[in-house]
């Protein structure tokens, strides 16, 4: 079984609110300790003491993060945004024939506009604009597992840096997550992230990367 002070780490890193609250010196100890003990089935009396002090050496570990939460502000400053909308992501199953796939990506492509895809263990998602979905039906129609539209490709093209610096993805995915917008698809390529969202948080995702 995890030690006590496992156990306590693990519960505050599993509670992004609590963790933020620690790092910044918001916390209670004596609270949050007996709260831990309570939610973990653990004895008050044998286990507060282990839990305090596990709570104060992970507020020493956290204080040390923000010179990597620096870091990434800096580069996500510097970062430039591009937004597409009427963006789709179509789900197939992995057994669909290739050359078929090629010829898709040819004719998309002729128009120059997004086709991406991204493989799976178990399917293939196609992403590209709401236009070509009858033309995705046409190839894989008896592939497809799911559709997802009114989709907007937000990518994020940062210096060279983001490559390099711990925690950079994270951070957004976790600022995604605490403002309730949900990623469908992800992707990076070397300095580019690209996220998939819905339409309707297209708006605030760009207020949140406003450093």
């Amino acid at each position: 079984m995890p030690s006590i002070t496992k156990l306590a780490e693990e519960y505050v890193l599993e509670h992004p609110s609590i963790k933020d609250c620690l790092k910044s010196g918001l916390v209670n100890y004596s609270s949050l300790s007996r709260q831990i003990a309570s939610d973990l089935g653990l004895s008050p009396k044998k286990s507060f003491d282990a839990i305090l002090i596990a709570c104060r050496r992970l507020r020493r570990k956290l204080k040390k993060e923000d010179a990597f939460e620096k870091r990434i502000i800096k580069i996500l400053k510097e970062s430039k945004i591009e937004i597409k909308n009427k963006v789709i992501a179509v789900v197939l199953e992995k057994d669909i024939f290739f050359g078929s796939l090629l010829d898709l990506e040819k004719e998309i492509r002729k128009k120059n506009e997004v086709f991406r895809i991204i493989e799976g263990v178990s399917a293939i998602t196609i992403i590209s604009t709401e236009e070509f979905l009858d033309m995705i039906k046409k190839y894989f129609k008896n592939k497809i597992i799911l559709e997802n539209k009114n989709l907007a490709e937000i990518t994020i093209r940062s210096p060279k840096e983001m490559e390099t610096t711990p925690g950079a993805y994270a951070y957004m995915c976790s600022l995604f997550g605490e403002n309730n917008i949900n990623i469908v698809e992800t992707l990076s390529c070397w300095t580019d992230t690209i996220f998939l969202v819905d339409e309707k948080d297209a708006g605030k995702v760009i207020g949140l990367m406003r450093f």
